[in-house]
């Protein structure tokens, strides 16, 4: 009798407070029963009654936020600048040279590398050509030109005036080394 009157008196509770908060909407759905749980106390399922979805609410199982690098970020900034005019001396956002594309690309991932493609070529750790990540910044031409490794065999680089941004594969130009920030 004890354990009956606790259960009704917990069901009470569940459905007037779920009524009260706007989340528990009746339907004729004869099967239907939405589990509702209280910490501590247990699962109820109250034949009848379906929670409604609320806008903006996750529909299923929601995947965990993916973990990006800050240099796969800097390479999805760098291709929303595909197409933009190369300027020498230009650090964007509407034209860039190589390491200004460089510098701004991280910048919109969070962090602030050096200026030019020499000082970039210097910093950050050395990274193995055969251990490419995306994002990586890859000096060619003696450390005269810079430009972000974007995966498979790519760079995004701004490489001279009349050209702009643009993806070209990697073996184009003469790499000198790899730097990971």
């Amino acid at each position: 009798m004890e354990s009956q009157v606790l259960k009704r008196n917990v069901r009470n509770v569940v459905v007037a407070g779920t009524l009260a908060i706007g989340a528990l909407t009746a339907t004729a759905a004869p099967a239907a029963a939405a589990p509702i749980e209280i910490p501590g106390i247990g699962t109820f399922e109250i034949p009848g009654l379906v929670l409604p979805q609320m806008q903006g609410a996750p529909t299923g199982p929601v995947a965990p936020p993916m973990n990006t690098t800050v240099g796969e970020r800097a390479v999805e900034a760098a291709h929303t600048k595909l197409g933009a005019p190369y300027s020498y001396g230009a650090a964007g956002p509407n034209s860039f040279d190589c390491s200004g594309l460089v510098q701004w690309a991280y910048k919109q991932a969070g962090l602030d590398v050096p200026r030019t493609s020499y000082q970039q070529a210097a910093a950050g750790a050395v990274v193995p050509m055969s251990d490419l990540r995306v994002g990586d910044v890859i000096s060619f031409y003696g450390g005269s030109h810079s430009g972000l490794y974007a995966g498979n065999g790519n760079v995004i680089h701004a490489s001279t005036s009349g050209q702009p941004v643009k993806l070209a594969p990697l073996a184009s130009m003469p790499v000198d080394e790899a730097r990971r920030f």
